[in-house]
């Protein structure tokens, strides 16, 4: 599991927000950022194309606020991957590419 960073206060979230990967295509890291408008539960999840779940990036409570996550995937093959953020009853995933 990775820590999440400090979260960025210089605006109040409005909803729930999961942000596309950047950079996307990466080889071999990425950060995965989102917000939350309210204290949450909140699991990051990373899945292969498959649907089968290879890590999780996160899972614990956090505050309001904006986070940055980093993925590193050296140990991963190339390919298509998914990322999910689940807080609460929200639920939304995105896809992000690895090339090596």
């Amino acid at each position: 599991m990775y820590p999440a960073s400090v979260p960025t206060i210089d605006h109040i979230p409005q909803k729930v927000q999961l942000y596309q990967n950047y950079p996307n295509p990466f080889n071999p890291q990425t950060t995965i950022s989102y917000e939350l408008d309210e204290p949450a539960n909140v699991k990051l999840l990373i899945f292969d194309i498959a649907g089968k779940k290879v890590e999780t990036l996160f899972s614990g409570i956090q505050s309001a606020g904006k986070f940055h996550v980093p993925f590193n995937a050296k140990s991963y093959s190339s390919g298509v991957y998914l990322y999910q953020i689940k807080v609460g009853d929200f639920e939304e995933t995105k896809k992000m590419l690895l090339v090596n």
